[in-house]
């Protein structure tokens, strides 16, 4: 039997969202930063191998950013790194998780571009706020309590992101797009008492343990984590694994399903 509870670490998360996430906000000493496309994540650790950069920045080396960077007294900056999680299919609230790295930013040896300048962090203070997974308040009466955690740098050092992370985006929107039968049939694998007062579902995340579903009502919503029968290890096995969830949703009694009525901002 599946287990109901299992969902990524918090440290697993934050791998996740480095590796996934498009921009990020850099803030230090009063000065603050958008990077889109200007940061890249360390590869996964390797146990054989020298631990590597958890992140690497690439500011342009005329900016503000990089000027603060080389003119630091100690030869690195104090910095903290904002990421933010986003759902791929319109839903209400569109924030999964936000994470807050705290840390120091330092010019690497190696400047493989002259017009950028590559900066590694390194972590001392991680944080990770997600959204509730439908722990919190029951559906009607307010929305889930959001889950905070403290991610130990070693913890995350030694954490890979989700192996479906690369194609999570992508077969959310199909779900949302293409099989909106499907998603109102795997409903039916939730408690009734859940579903009461939804007027409307969405595929809102998936990751190797299972797919998480979103119950919007009229003014909250609250996320279900449907569980696979196994964690997955390549994003192939994806598909076989929510025919699975949807063959035990045939078998299960036809309700009542909220309908998805198109995107929300």
């Amino acid at each position: 039997m599946a287990d109901t509870s299992a969902a990524p670490t918090p440290a697993e998360r934050v791998r996740t969202i480095l590796a996934t996430a498009g921009s990020l906000m850099v803030e230090t000493d009063g000065f603050r930063c958008d990077l889109v496309g200007l940061h890249t994540p360390g590869p996964d650790p390797d146990p054989a191998a020298e631990p590597d950069r958890l992140l690497r920045l690439h500011p342009p080396a005329d900016s503000a950013l990089a000027s603060r960077v080389v003119r630091a007294p100690t030869g690195d900056l104090p910095v903290r790194l904002h990421l933010t999680d986003i759902a791929p299919v319109g839903v209400r609230d569109r924030v999964r998780a936000r994470v807050t790295l705290i840390g120091w930013l330092a010019p690497e040896r190696a400047q493989p571009d002259a017009e950028r300048l590559t900066l590694g962090f390194d972590a001392a203070e991680v944080l990770v706020v997600a959204a509730g997974d439908g722990t919190g308040p029951a559906a009607g009466s307010g929305p889930a309590t959001p889950d905070v955690a403290v991610v130990d740098p070693d913890e995350l050092a030694a954490a890979r992101p989700d192996p479906l992370a690369a194609q999570e985006s992508a077969m959310l929107l199909h779900l949302a797009d293409s099989h909106r039968d499907a998603v109102d049939a795997l409903t039916r694998l939730l408690d009734p008492a859940v579903l009461h007062g939804a007027v409307r579902v969405h595929p809102l995340a998936m990751d190797r343990h299972g797919l998480t579903l979103r119950l919007e009502h009229l003014r909250t919503h609250r996320d279900v984590r449907l569980p696979f029968p196994a964690p997955l290890t390549d994003p192939a096995e994806a598909g076989p694994a929510v025919r699975t969830l949807l063959q035990a949703a045939h078998h299960c009694p036809r309700r009542p399903t909220p309908r998805g009525s198109g995107p929300h901002s």
